[in-house]
């Protein structure tokens, strides 16, 4: 699929070098080969523009987020991300086209992922399920590297969904690309934005078309913006087309959890801001990659807050730390909230890790 004039020199270049190695002595007049470019180019050209006319297509959309890359760019220089983001993208995208994907755009430390645009077949939904799986465990192999090069481990979320839309070239002369927008590709950025790290969260009309070859979890009733009513999401364990594979589990409980029983303050998310009222709650226990804290008021599964906690304790300045509400439980002097987290800086999490060690330590 060409997306701008850019592109289609590239490509027009391409099939030029491969009819060169047919016909060499042709190519070598004068102005041949220029022309011969030229042609190639115009005609590519054209037939982008078949693509201005909008369609409805039935799609399923791929979108993958990196979790707290806001804290990371901060903490390393723009160079170090620049370079860190281009290992991914390449990561990423490898495992992308093989699986036939067409990438729509790769947005800051996103990819949105169409299967079925501009073309479809009969396997859209199997090949999208399949290709989450492959990136979420492509992940642990990256990683690694990123260890090796004394960078931080980095964790992706993905939401899948099947809909309707509406696909076609936007933009202008100087510059088009092929895209799709409609409702269903607005859900699928509320999706994305519910999932945890290492997760993958699957819509229900994405279950539905796959329910014969996936194991997920038991749906859970989300509310997201632009719903009335909330939406079933599916945690996605893995699929067996086209060959049985698992995502990777990342569970919050399998890193040590040391008892801590200190004050913090919280405040709620409504999408990506901050509300004002501030709730004082008390961290009961701490781990590498999540917390149990006594709330005053019940919180919503999959909500997420901003946590204010004096590291000082801990030997270190306060930090800003965000969470996602795994599951909460009623108690006699509260609401017991299992937290994941989301986003910290890497003075934050290295801090926890330092002292939750110390503690075990101690024990």
């Amino acid at each position: 699929m060409v997306k701008n004039t850019n592109n289609v020199r590239v490509l027009a270049s391409k099939i030029c070098d491969e009819v060169q190695a047919y016909i060499p002595a042709e190519l070598e007049r004068d102005n041949a080969r220029s022309d011969l470019l030229d042609t190639i180019e115009t005609l590519l050209s054209d037939n982008e523009f078949d693509s201005t006319i909008p369609e409805s297509r039935r799609v399923t959309i791929l979108l993958s987020d990196i979790r707290g890359f806001t804290a990371l760019a901060e903490t390393f220089s723009a160079m170090t991300v620049m370079e860190l983001l281009n290992r991914y993208f390449s990561r990423m995208t490898n495992v992308i086209v093989r699986h036939g994907g067409t990438i729509d755009k790769l947005m800051g430390d996103s990819i949105m992922v169409l299967f079925g645009a501009p073309n479809s077949d009969t396997d859209d939904v199997e090949r999208a399920i399949a290709c989450a799986v492959e990136m979420q465990r492509a992940m642990s192999e990256f990683n690694q590297q990123n260890i090796g090069l004394g960078l931080p481990e980095m964790f992706m979320g993905i939401g899948i969904n099947t809909g309707e839309v509406v696909a076609g070239s936007v933009g202008s002369e100087h510059h088009r690309e092929y895209t799709v927008i409609g409702d269903e590709v607005n859900l699928t950025s509320r999706i994305e934005a519910q999932s945890l790290r290492g997760q993958i969260l699957i819509s229900e009309n994405t279950y539905r078309a796959a329910k014969a070859f996936v194991l997920v979890g038991e749906p859970n009733k989300v509310h997201v913006k632009g719903k009335r009513e909330p939406v079933n999401l599916y945690d996605l364990m893995g699929t067996t087309r086209p060959r049985a594979i698992t995502v990777p589990r990342r569970e919050i409980r399998k890193s040590p959890r040391v008892n801590v029983n200190m004050p913090c303050y919280f405040r709620r998310l409504l999408g990506k801001h901050v509300q004002p009222d501030q709730f004082r709650g008390e961290v009961i226990d701490l781990g590498y990659a999540g917390l149990l804290m006594r709330s005053p008021i019940d919180l919503v599964p999959f909500s997420e807050i901003k946590i204010e906690v004096s590291l000082q304790l801990l030997g270190a300045d306060t930090t800003d730390i965000y969470a996602r509400v795994i599951n909460t439980e009623d108690a006699d002097d509260g609401v017991l909230c299992s937290l994941e987290f989301t986003s910290m800086d890497e003075i934050g999490q290295y801090t926890i890790k330092r002292f939750v060690d110390s503690q075990l330590t101690i024990t």
